[in-house]
């Protein structure tokens, strides 16, 4: 990968990287870990799905009070991984949090199907639960009071990722690995080439 002929700002090459690994059958392209941590320093890293980018940053919906909607809130940063391992690739970004607007939310969740948004209401995400089927009648009963449209919980919701950092990792022979991070310096990004 060489740095000319880089775009001047990650989301392009995002852009391009990501279509790469839809076009060539990876199962979930768009999974991410995500990677918080709370106010004192502890770690936490799960994978989520991405459901969308832009120049604006990365976005993906949760629960707000499950363990990463706590972190977030008490610690609005957040690291996110991409790694697209048959394609000896890998996209690292790091960046401050913030909810979306709960009109992108609602959008976002009547899209989904009708039994994700019945499994929205029945999980209390990360919480401890007695046996599995505490978690499936709670399912049932909603799938009973909710046939058709699905409210949308307050507890649920989604952030956007506003990166200051996004690092393209390339695999080379011998180790000799490309890496080019995008670092944000005010409103313009700079370029720079790290050691594999």
């Amino acid at each position: 990968m060489a740095e000319e002929g880089l775009p001047a700002e990650p989301f392009l090459l995002f852009a391009e990287w990501f279509s790469a690994a839809a076009s060539v059958g990876l199962p979930e392209p768009n999974a991410m870990i995500v990677a918080t941590a709370t106010p004192d320093g502890v770690p936490s890293a799960r994978t989520v799905l991405l459901k969308g980018f832009g120049s604006d940053g990365f976005r993906f919906f949760t629960n707000l009070v499950s363990r990463k909607g706590r972190e977030l809130a008490a610690n609005p940063r957040a690291a996110l991984v991409f790694p697209w391992h048959p394609m000896q690739r890998q996209v690292r970004v790091e960046g401050t949090v913030s909810e979306l607007s709960r009109e992108d939310v609602r959008a976002y969740f009547d899209s989904r199907p009708h039994g994700s948004r019945i499994g929205a209401w029945a999980s209390r995400q990360s919480t401890v639960v007695e046996d599995r089927s505490e978690f499936e009648e709670r399912y049932a009963a909603l799938e009973d009071e909710w046939p058709d449209g699905v409210p949308l919980p307050d507890f649920w919701g989604g952030y956007l990722v506003v990166p200051e950092a996004v690092e393209f990792w390339q695999g080379r022979r011998n180790r000799l690995h490309d890496r080019i991070r995008y670092r944000r310096e005010g409103d313009a990004w700079k370029v720079e080439r790290l050691s594999p």
